[in-house]
């Protein structure tokens, strides 16, 4: 599964806390492998790549067979060997590397209108022509077609450009697409060679979603208007996607085994070949070398083709150092949250109320009284009674009653499903350390409200120490203009980065807390087997769906700006992102109710409206990309592997991760010293002179820019700019202080943050 979604279900659960992969094999013998080849190395005497790669194969083995062959996102193919084989092929001329397949898994409309895209400023956003042009491609779980998410009602023609299909299969035809869902394909080779055939009594083999991960994603990037849209009239409104006008082509990578690397990036090689836009993968990379890791190497393809890569940052927050998908050439999204809440209230006999929050609608409403309260921890006789695991209560002590469990471990939907089981009539959810004051609102099979920890530790002494404790549940509905907001998710993924420290990540954050958008028709909203009910939209959260935000946004901006690149639309959107409320007060992180800092908020939250018109730009080519892979000291051949070609680093050349024209500034420090850091904006504005403005937070480092003022004549002209840091003292090793570097020119104001780290 995807890696930045956090799910209601236990196998989500399990599945989507950090999309970091895991080497996979199937029993000791074989396991699959990705071969990456020299293309400019295949001998004359044969006519195809394709037989050059299985004559290099059956120099090894004469039973394996060609599971992909790469065209675009690599040169090469995947295949199934055993360890001694692939060790031999390294060998084979033409070979760079051979590398394990690995498993990446899912990170997991109130929405418009709180990022300023709403009617009054329809103007800025093309909505018909250039805009109903762009694809966005997105590798998740597949498509749910029927989705009114994907009416192509009032669509054009399909673009000229468009090369892609909707491929059948299981409970799919291709007439299932329109002008709306434009492509649709699945890939599935890598995960049966590991796991085995899809059982296709649990899950379509095709295109078709009966998860509902990836029908959420698509349709918030791009979904179409549907009005009256809600979960179970929670969040009624209008549905859209952020780019309700662009097309939408779904590839399905993504299996109840996980997101298999060989899938992943044969996926990758047909998106490009079917011309998308815009590619959205909500799933985790982990923490691996770029050449190593099978999204940074297809997202690099990817950028050279002139397509925006956008990947969700993770869920394994606060933790420090978890960040995924963090190459520079990938555009990398954190989580906050809505101005949107669904208050359910915790009501203890003693007169106290607390607030949570909470999806529940159903028959099972509680009695318009008090009822007797557990803790679960004293209803149960294992160890771990306190978490409602599935078996662990005790159905004398729980019938009737409602029930306290403390979050963690299983899905918290289905500690509802283990009270309602043991005859439970409730039940109230609290957070511990772990998750602090963040409330994530599911759709309960029972009457039930989650608290954040302060509130959980007092209802706990409650329900422990009362000789006769009550309690009930009261569901209050939506509320909107909920303030602060947003602020940084406890479960966004968070710097610093920790393969190149010097590239500041995550870039940005979007909305990814209690999010509406599109479902499948297969399962219902808990994702549970018991759950029987069915809706067409659902509430979720996690850096998956922050990610697709993004992802749309950029498809706006393209459609804007067809000439800009990938990295001018990624500038164009960090530069303009806000990090502060508008009384001024700085962005919240929830974990700790302090300010957030660029490690976790990037360079702010995502201000659509804004980065239609940035001003200035930070554009990055491929061979840009080239000398900072130099700069990290890539040998020959890893740089082959990254980018499909034969690049050697010059000798004479002094490379430095410095030099990255990147829209931040990351510096680690040690002791005193000087450091020099170059940048080239490029004015997209016009005429005009821009002024510069350092803020900073600590006085042991002075920061100094030259020019202080950039004067452009016309619109594409390049100025380069030096920031030059000196240490006055030193501090602690592990401190860190953040800080911006900020242009303007009285009607724009070009930010980039910047974060100094003591080593």
């Amino acid at each position: 599964m995807p890696s930045s979604f956090i799910s209601s279900t236990a196998f989500f659960t399990i599945l989507l806390l950090h999309l970091g992969f895991c080497h996979v094999s199937h029993g000791a013998q074989h396991a699959t492998y990705i071969v990456h080849m020299a293309q400019s190395q295949m001998p004359s005497s044969f006519d195809l790549h394709s037989l050059w790669y299985d004559s290099s194969l059956r120099s090894v083995s004469q039973s394996a067979q060609l599971l992909y062959t790469y065209t675009n996102a690599i040169h090469g193919f995947s295949t199934r060997l055993t360890p001694q084989e692939a060790d031999s092929l390294l060998t084979q001329p033409g070979v760079i590397s051979v590398q394990p397949e690995h498993r990446y898994e899912l990170h997991t409309t109130r929405t418009p209108l709180f990022l300023g895209l709403d009617i009054h400023n329809a103007d800025l956003f093309p909505d018909t022509g250039s805009s109903s042009d762009v694809v966005v491609g997105v590798l998740d779980t597949g498509v749910w077609p029927e989705s009114k998410s994907f009416s192509d009602e009032g669509f054009g023609p399909i673009p000229s450009t468009w090369k892609g299909q909707c491929e059948a299969g299981t409970n799919f035809t291709a007439s299932l697409c329109n002008r709306k869902l434009i492509g649709a394909r699945f890939f599935a080779r890598g995960y049966e060679a590991t796991m085995g055939p899809v059982d296709e009594s649990k899950e379509s083999r095709s295109p078709r979603d009966d998860d509902g991960h990836g029908t959420h994603t698509s349709s918030t990037a791009a979904g179409s208007v549907v009005e009256g849209a809600s979960l179970l009239g929670f969040a009624s409104g209008t549905a859209r996607g952020m780019a309700q006008r662009a097309r939408v082509a779904v590839y399905k990578v993504c299996w109840e085994g996980g997101c298999f690397s060989s899938d992943i990036l044969a996926a990758i090689d047909k998106a490009i070949d079917d011309n998308v836009n815009v590619l959205s993968m909500s799933l985790g990379g982990g923490t691996s070398d770029y050449y190593r890791d099978t999204v940074s190497i297809g997202a690099f393809a990817a950028m050279e083709r002139g397509i925006l890569v956008s990947c969700s940052a993770g869920n394994s927050g606060p933790s420090s150092f978890t960040l995924s998908n963090v190459a520079p050439w990938i555009t990398t999204v954190g989580a906050g949250t809505l101005d949107r809440d669904f208050p359910a209230v915790a009501i203890l006999g003693n007169g106290n109320n607390y607030t949570g929050v909470s999806l529940f609608k159903g028959e099972d409403a509680l009695p318009a009284k008090m009822m007797p309260f557990v803790y679960a921890g004293n209803a149960s006789n294992a160890t771990n009674g306190n978490l409602c695991m599935p078996g662990t209560l005790t159905r004398e002590k729980v019938k009737g009653k409602i029930v306290m469990c403390d979050r963690g471990v299983n899905a918290r939907v289905e500690k509802g499903e283990v009270v309602k089981a043991a005859g439970g009539v409730g039940m109230i959810l609290a957070n511990t350390g772990e998750n602090g004051e963040e409330l994530v609102a599911d759709a309960h099979l029972l009457p039930a409200t989650a608290v954040g920890e302060k509130a959980g530790d007092i209802i706990r002494h409650y329900v422990v120490t009362d000789p006769n404790p009550t309690a009930s549940v009261l569901i209050r509905g939506t509320v909107v203009n909920v303030q602060p907001s947003p602020v940084v998710a406890a479960f966004s993924s968070r710097g610093p980065n920790s393969i190149t420290p010097n590239i500041l990540k995550p870039d940005l954050i979007a909305p990814g807390v209690n999010i509406l958008a599109g479902w499948t028709g297969s399962k219902g909203p808990t994702g549970l087997a018991s759950d029987s009910r069915r809706v067409e939209f659902n509430i979720i959260s996690g850096t998956s769906m922050s990610c697709p935000h993004v992802s749309g946004l950029a498809a706006l901006l393209k459609s804007a700006h067809p000439e800009w690149s990938p990295a001018a639309i990624r500038s164009a959107l960090m530069t303009t992102a806000y990090k502060t409320y508008e009384d001024g007060k700085p962005i919240l992180d929830v974990t700790t109710g302090k300010p957030s800092t660029p490690f976790e908020h990037g360079a702010g939250h995502v201000s659509p409206t804004a980065a239609m018109n940035p001003g200035l730009i930070y554009d990055l080519t491929t061979m840009d990309y080239l000398g900072f892979l130099c700069a990290l000291n890539y040998t020959p051949s890893q740089i082959t592997s990254v980018s499909r070609r034969n690049y050697t680093c010059d000798p004479s050349k002094t490379y430095s991760l410095a030099h990255l024209n990147y829209p931040s500034f990351a510096l680690n420090v040690d002791g005193s010293g000087v450091y020099k850091y170059t940048r080239t904006v490029t004015s997209v504005g016009g005429a005009g002179s821009y002024s510069v403005k350092v803020n900073s937070e600590t006085a042991a480092v002075k920061v100094s820019v030259e020019p202080a003022v950039l004067s452009f004549k016309e619109i594409n002209e390049k100025k380069a700019y030096t920031v030059t840091f000196t240490l006055n003292s030193s501090k602690p090793s592990g401190s860190n202080s953040f800080g911006s570097i900020e242009w303007s020119d009285g009607k724009h104001v070009v930010a980039t943050p910047v974060a100094i780290s003591w080593t």
